[in-house]
């Protein structure tokens, strides 16, 4: 791999087309960015739960919010690479190479766009809807490899599908993005047949697509297996800007309602500094916060200064792996591999988060809901596209857009287009279309 084929501005959908002759005031990744935030997709995550539900009085982050503020680092992880590299003269030739920060932000805006509703517990409740399955349609009809794709679903995978396939009515090439912007979104560069984590990159639908891209881009192959790629370099600092933005605001979020108090918080926030080296630093903060008298505030100022922290140490990780990174024998996460104070923090803030965040009682609660929802929805649905002459089946198609529609003549694709129903939902429409279906709380009834 080289810098200067994994950054291509061939667009899927409109290879033929040269963007050379193609004359625009933004760049190719810009647009890119555009086509993201302002399509339908982008819009729903705004009510589609992170971690805490949506919203009380408190306003916490959701899945849209998430999203914008890891495009935010993401841009400073790419751009400060691309001066990082100028400054080190690296000698990278290709005049992309500019756009880094651009494209790290589009992919960023992109990473969660196929996650389901009601958090992180929906992808689970997905493949257990189908791991607990009786229909023998879905084991008889479907290949080995079809059949982990769903009690496997993995919402990364589904992003890389929203992004490429062409639904019902839409374009060929879904989203119509650059091939480099769609491959810095895919961790998990191989198939479900190649794992029993329900961690891959993209669905049987779409492999020969992304194998087009892996081509097109240079991508190798691990260890000779023609279907396991190595990353494309850029989607380490994609995960890199998710990773420190999920570890931080999750934190802020718990502080503001309350799990954590202020001063739990200040000093897990402080721990990223170290009290020996770093006391003109420290000084300088605590002079900061003398000045700010709400503790929100006060907080939030501690954040950014350990987001800045945690970015300029992720470059450094990126630059100093570089070759390791395209040779294919480096495959941590950035910040994995940050200073040592800076990892025994997120040590500290990773146990603290699983123990009072993510297993509290709200937290929880909607998990709950969330399985029976989802559950229930996948049930009915893909009964009725199995059985779409019974009556009650043919109600329910009635209930599904018609970008979901189409020749689906295969069980695979039919139950694929319930599952991107779903998955595609916001909590507010799957709980108020659940309740249709059940019967409850119907006006005039």
């Amino acid at each position: 791999m080289n810098w200067n084929q994994i950054i291509s501005t061939t667009r899927l959908g409109q290879e033929e087309l040269s963007t050379k002759d193609n004359k625009h005031s933004r760049t190719q990744f810009q647009r890119d960015y555009d086509r993201i935030i302002f399509s339908s997709p982008f819009r729903r995550m705004q009510n589609k739960t992170q971690v805490f539900p949506l919203p009380g009085s408190v306003f916490v982050h959701n899945r849209l919010t998430h999203s914008l503020e890891v495009a935010s680092v993401g841009r400073s992880l790419g751009s400060m690479f691309v001066e990082k590299a100028e400054n080190e003269k690296m000698g990278i030739e290709n005049p992309l190479f500019q756009e880094i920060g651009s494209v790290v932000s589009a992919a960023c805006l992109a990473h969660d766009m196929g996650n389901p509703p009601f958090g992180h517990s929906g992808e689970d409740a997905i493949a257990q809807f189908f791991k607990k399955s009786n229909e023998p349609r879905l084991k008889n009809e479907l290949t080995e490899a079809q059949w982990r794709d769903f009690i496997q679903f993995d919402g990364n995978a589904n992003a890389f599908r929203l992004l490429s396939h062409q639904f019902n009515g839409r374009r060929e090439g879904g989203f119509a993005l650059t091939y480099t912007t769609l491959a810095s979104i895919v961790k998990y560069p191989f198939e479900s047949m190649l794992t029993e984590k329900p961690k891959f990159g993209f669905f049987q639908s779409e492999k020969e697509i992304f194998g087009r891209i892996a081509h097109e881009l240079g991508l190798l192959q691990l260890s000779g297996n023609p279907d396991k790629y190595i990353r494309h370099p850029l989607v380490f600092l994609v995960e890199a800007a998710d990773d420190i933005c999920y570890q931080l605001m999750d934190l802020e979020d718990a502080h503001k309602l309350k799990i954590h108090s202020f001063d739990q918080t200040r000093s897990l926030l402080m721990n990223f500094f170290d009290s020996q080296t770093e006391q003109k630093q420290i000084g300088r903060m605590n002079e900061t916060l003398n000045l700010v008298a709400d503790p929100n505030e006060q907080i939030a100022y501690l954040r950014a200064s350990v987001i800045g922290k945690l970015v300029k140490q992720c470059v450094d990780v990126f630059g100093e792996k570089q070759q390791d990174i395209f040779a294919g024998s480096f495959q941590k996460a950035l910040i994995d591999q940050v200073h040592p104070t800076s990892l025994a923090a997120i040590k500290e803030i990773k146990e603290v988060s699983i123990k009072n965040i993510y297993n509290d009682r709200s937290v929880v609660e909607i998990e709950i809901s969330g399985y029976q929802i989802i559950g229930t929805l996948l049930e009915v649905f893909t009964e009725a596209v199995l059985k779409p002459k019974e009556g009650f089946s043919k109600k329910l198609l009635q209930l599904m857009p018609d970008q979901y529609g189409g020749n689906h003549e295969s069980t695979y694709e039919k139950v694929q287009a319930v599952v991107d129903f779903v998955s595609g939902m916001t909590d507010l429409y799957a709980l108020d279309l659940y309740r249709k279906i059940k019967g409850i709380n119907i006006p005039g009834i």
